[in-house]
């Protein structure tokens, strides 16, 4: 006969083993992964799970068995990017008290740019912990970046986010007057400066195939129906955004002339 006083102790046990198992398992990319993350932060994670996905790019993501969605940094991304705009602004308001919105608009993007939040996240040494298929993973930096706020705002809450921005972002590598005179976007000035000249200005871009048969864009920009410089991208934005700085600085001494 069966002692059902034992069973039910045995299975007691056995259900603690597991708690705690729980309490203190971490997933497989715990240890280096984990360790690596604690120093970027500067915090032990709560939830490192969070930190994985935050690092996993869709070219690899799988399926939570539970939702049936895709697991990778985008969600993350998504809500990072409303955070890091939130804690900028807030920074850039009570920095700049004398200044008028356009400028704390202007100064808000030129952080959060592309460019910016790539370098940022090269500077925090981001590439290492990313799992990703894609050869150049340094065009996700910034992507990455904003998904790892999100998973700091998600494991600690909106606080730990406005410290981790300012200790590691703002305070480090964020100078006002700098960025002043930093160039964010070669097409708007650009643009601009036609507007004020009242110069004609397109962008004229097509798509071609490469020697791999892969897609890439070729863009002109055009001054007055003149071709001033072209760009080759794969992406319209980042061709347009080419042909612009190149016709910059082949209209240099024009474009200095006229300010």
């Amino acid at each position: 006969m069966v002692d059902t006083t034992h069973v039910l102790f045995l299975r007691d046990i056995n259900l603690m083993i597991q708690i705690f198992k729980n309490i203190f398992s971490r997933p497989k990319q715990g240890g280096i992964f984990y360790n690596k993350i604690k120093v970027i932060v500067g915090f032990p994670p709560q939830d490192i799970s969070l930190y994985i996905e935050a690092f996993t790019h869709r070219s690899i993501s799988k399926k939570n068995r539970e939702t049936g969605k895709r697991l990778n940094y985008e969600r993350l991304e998504f809500l990072g990017d409303a955070i890091l705009g939130a804690v900028i602004a807030h920074w850039l308001y009570t920095e700049s008290p004398n200044e008028q919105e356009g400028y704390l608009t202007q100064m808000r993007s030129k952080i959060v740019s592309r460019k910016n939040l790539n370098n940022l996240g090269e500077k925090l040494e981001l590439k290492s912990l990313i799992r990703s298929k894609t050869k150049d993973s340094k065009d996700i930096l910034g992507d990455v970046f904003e998904a790892l706020i999100g998973a700091i705002y998600e494991d600690q809450g909106y606080e730990a986010c406005r410290k981790f921005i300012h200790k590691k972002i703002i305070n480090p590598f964020i100078d006002l007057d700098q960025l002043e005179n930093q160039i964010s976007s070669y097409k708007s000035l650009m643009i601009e400066w036609s507007q004020k000249n009242r110069k004609v200005i397109e962008f004229v871009t097509i798509e071609e195939e490469n020697a791999e048969e892969n897609i890439v864009f070729m863009s002109s920009i055009m001054i007055d129906e003149k071709i001033i410089a072209k760009g080759r991208a794969n992406s319209k934005k980042k061709a347009e955004e080419i042909s612009a700085k190149r016709a910059y600085f082949t209209m240099q001494d024009e474009l200095s002339s006229s300010k």
